[in-house]
């Protein structure tokens, strides 16, 4: 048997980081929502929201192994402060081993401003989230949703992803008819064709409320 690393989308090698994510998957696939972790280029969309300048404070949601850790912490300021809330324990896990310097919280993000406030953090610049949300229904949308409205106040900013192949369908019209209700601003990006599968970004500012 081959000791070389499987390979991934865009290049990406990361062996142990694909048996994570595929256990994780296996413990329990309604969390996952996906059988690869998203590529490079699909990550680089979602951690354009990290400030690159002054003292901000950036969250992810659902990080998994860290395809998106890594951009935001490539992006991020120096003097910046990046948190990553992680539901499973072995992601969680490895996730702090792979990437030391971000603060990793092993929770739920049903509770995320509990979870800053216990940090001293009331408001962040940005959130970014790897949650698959189609997995959610409407109420446990809308619950995530109001939490990250929260946190990032008037000011900041929250990023996403879907599928292509999922737009037909009504739960994936349903998620980005929500976006479109808590948000004044709903930008979508250029779908990714090389991740698996393909997905674009939702980029929303100014919360509605």
């Amino acid at each position: 048997m081959s000791s070389q690393p499987v390979p991934a989308p865009d290049g990406h090698g990361d062996s142990s980081g694909w048996r994570e994510f595929l256990g994780a998957w296996v413990r329990n696939p309604v969390r996952v929502g996906a059988v690869w972790p998203s590529s490079r280029r699909l990550s680089e969309k979602l951690a354009r929201v990290a400030p690159g300048h002054g003292t901000p404070v950036v969250v992810e949601l659902g990080p998994g192994t860290g395809a998106v850790t890594a951009e935001v912490a490539r992006r991020l300021s120096p003097e910046g402060r990046h948190l990553a809330v992680e539901l499973d324990p072995g992601m969680a896990r490895y996730l702090q081993r792979r990437h030391p310097d971000v603060e990793v919280v092993n929770g739920d993000a049903r509770k995320l401003g509990e979870l800053l406030a216990e940090r001293g953090i009331e408001q962040v610049d940005a959130v970014v989230s790897g949650l698959p949300w189609s997995l959610f229904d409407q109420a446990g949308q809308q619950e995530i949703l109001g939490q990250v409205v929260d946190v990032i106040g008037e000011h900041g900013a929250f990023t996403t992803f879907a599928y292509s192949h999922t737009l037909p369908m009504r739960s994936a019209r349903r998620f980005r008819a929500t976006l479109q209700d808590t948000f004044d601003e709903v930008v979508t990006t250029r779908t990714v064709w090389r991740n698996v599968p393909p997905a674009f970004c939702f980029i929303c500012r100014r919360p509605s409320r």
